[in-house]
């Protein structure tokens, strides 16, 4: 039984999605703020996710970034009232693998969802290993082992070092500010004064970088954040 997980904030439309997907034989578990979404998701095995625009404390965006940075194939279903073609192309770019607008049939739903799951199916059954190793220069980063190699040869990342690494190359030559990666990486909702960010990304230059002083890769923006540049 392939099981989904449903992040709704408005109660009685989380209450009518989970009972038709029932209906149809999946499990389901149904939360309605992104923050308890992050916290189910990395505790429980999931097929699909089903995930809302707009939500209380964690944004469904940001809660995508986030099932991104700990899982690169899961399928992601956005829900949104915004149907703008702008807003469907912020989604996907965010990791999203479908977006369906508000108001919307269900049936188209229903279908979608198990098209997406077949999709997923088919692709677990396919040695994907590959897409987790990620080179730049002359380094290497291997996401799902924590191994690299960098500019004095192989060492191991800790999990927020992959995390943080795997937020900025996923966002590459875009600027991602510091208040944005605690809240992705640390779980954040209220954002400390803090340069846990900084010296983060202190240890990652001198892993990666042959300059530290003068970054080629993971370069400031000062007064915002960091961006990759590739």
């Amino acid at each position: 039984m392939s099981r989904i997980l449903l992040v709704e904030d408005e109660e009685n439309l989380q209450h009518a999605l989970k009972l038709n997907l029932e209906m149809e034989q999946y499990k389901v578990r149904a939360t309605g703020d992104g923050s308890s979404a992050v916290k189910i998701f990395r505790e429980e095995k999931f097929d699909l996710v089903i995930l809302d625009i707009m939500l209380p404390e964690m944004d469904g965006l940001m809660v995508c970034e986030n099932i991104r940075l700990h899982n690169s194939s899961i399928p992601v279903l956005f829900l949104s009232a915004k149907n703008t073609s702008a807003d469907r192309i912020t989604g996907l770019r965010k990791g999203a693998d479908d977006y369906l607008s508000k108001p919307f049939d269900l049936e188209e739903l229903l279908l979608r969802v198990k098209k997406l799951i077949e999709k997923n199916e088919r692709l677990q059954t396919n040695d994907t290993r590959h897409q987790s190793l990620f080179k730049f220069g002359n380094n290497w980063i291997n996401f799902e082992s924590y191994e690299s190699a960098g500019v004095e040869g192989k060492l191991a990342l800790t999990k927020k070092e992959i995390l943080l690494m795997k937020l900025l190359i996923d966002n590459k030559n875009q600027v991602v500010s510091r208040e944005h990666i605690l809240k992705v990486v640390w779980d954040y909702t209220v954002i400390p004064d803090t340069r846990t960010v900084d010296n983060f990304v202190l240890k990652l230059r001198k892993y990666f970088e042959v300059d530290n002083q003068n970054p080629q890769y993971i370069q400031s923006v000062r007064g915002v954040g960091y961006k990759f540049v590739i």
